[in-house]
């Protein structure tokens, strides 16, 4: 047993057994010397800590109450963290996925999580994070974690800076016009049935196969949500919508990246071209035809979204491609965290023998700055 998991009178009757072994034949005794130090060593920090503690409380009573506060709380998270990470508990909340019941986890968890969302284990977590990470266009997307609907400002308009001079006369102000994009919250969702069989595999396979399938599959609608609405923004900014210039082209052209990125803003600093994978084909045929002696994509990345339009079914006015910048263009706020929540449905694919269950990820998502993109339009 670790010694850390044994309470103060475990740990001095561990100690006392070990003594006793001393004079019996064959003992081990640099390993006896060895458990002993340990053990005492654990004691004389536990002790220390109480003392510690003891300080704590006495600067309470002197008015200093948020020492003990913290001091709690860090401790309770401590413990939570080591507890979602056990087998036990990695059962249980596969269980809890399940059957939507979280008794048993909140069982195995301090006293402060007797309320509030049940905390993932961290493989899990990693998971949802890996998901973010492999989609390419919501990998770049700044992401915030702020409660409600966001609002953000940004400049419609507006005057530049002057160089002024002593005794040239006065600084005109600036005729400013602002906008604000606000950022609704809405629920993205996917649903996967699985077998019986699935269901009953042990925590961490079950929880695997649920997150690996749902969580790249919302991160992935959420790209798909974000590409639709850069390219139902106007030309120009409005009150409450930011603006997205227009290229036209009408056929794959080594300079037609090049032209898009000459309508970027300053601030789109480090751009990037999104595409369907069959467009990327057209100009890839147009590279070869020239012998590869000049990139149409000006070394930008390349990340493909096949929710966009491919250059050959394009019609009139249609967006084909987009060049800009997602890290300052575009944001992503999870309200409720970046986590996804499941509702699992065990009755309405009974006779199949098999069982619906809904990933959902509540995020609001939307360009937020003029000019950080450009639609390539047929």
């Amino acid at each position: 047993m670790d010694f850390k998991e044994m309470s103060i009178d475990q740990l001095v009757e561990q100690r006392n057994a070990l003594v006793a072994k001393i004079d019996e034949e064959g003992a081990d005794l640099d390993q006896i010397e060895s458990e002993v130090k340990a053990i005492n060593a654990e004691i004389d920090q536990r002790k220390a800590d109480e003392a510690r503690k003891a300080e704590l409380r006495a600067a309470v009573a002197n008015g200093e109450g948020e020492v003990i506060k913290t001091i709690e709380v860090k401790e309770n998270k401590m413990e939570n963290i080591e507890v979602r990470n056990t087998p036990e508990y990695i059962e249980a909340y596969a269980n809890y996925i399940k059957t939507g019941k979280d008794e048993e986890c909140r069982a195995l968890l301090s006293e402060n999580a007797v309320s509030g969302t049940v905390p993932v284990p961290e493989f899990v977590y990693d998971i949802v994070k890996t998901a973010w990470g492999r989609e390419g266009i919501m990998s770049r997307v700044r992401k915030s974690y702020l409660r409600g609907n966001l609002k953000v400002g940004f400049e419609i308009s507006g005057s530049d800076a002057t160089v002024h001079t002593e005794g040239s006369g006065g600084v005109s102000e600036e005729n400013l016009v602002l906008g604000t994009v606000t950022l609704i919250p809405a629920s993205i969702k996917k649903w996967v049935s699985v077998s019986d069989e699935a269901l009953d595999l042990s925590g961490e396979n079950f929880l695997r196969y649920i997150y690996d399938e749902l969580a790249y599959r919302i991160a992935k609608a959420a790209a798909d949500t974000l590409i639709s609405k850069i390219i139902a923004c106007t030309a120009g900014s409005a009150a409450t919508c930011v603006g997205v210039p227009v290229y036209t082209a009408t056929a794959a052209a080594l300079d037609v990246v090049a032209q898009a990125m000459g309508k970027l803003s300053d601030d789109a600093a480090n751009p990037v071209v999104i595409m369907n994978k069959a467009t990327w084909a057209a100009f890839k045929a147009v590279q070869a035809q020239g012998n590869y002696g000049y990139d149409p994509f000006e070394g930008l990345p390349v990340l493909f979204n096949n929710s966009i339009t491919a250059l050959s079914a394009a019609t009139s006015g249609v967006t084909w491609a987009i060049v800009g910048d997602l890290d300052q263009g575009a944001l992503a706020n999870f309200p409720n965290g970046d986590d996804i929540t499941f509702k699992f449905d065990d009755m309405t694919l009974a006779t199949s023998d098999m069982v619906k269950i809904i990933g959902r990820e509540f995020v609001g998502i939307e360009p937020v700055a003029p000019n950080a993109f450009v639609k390539i339009v047929h």
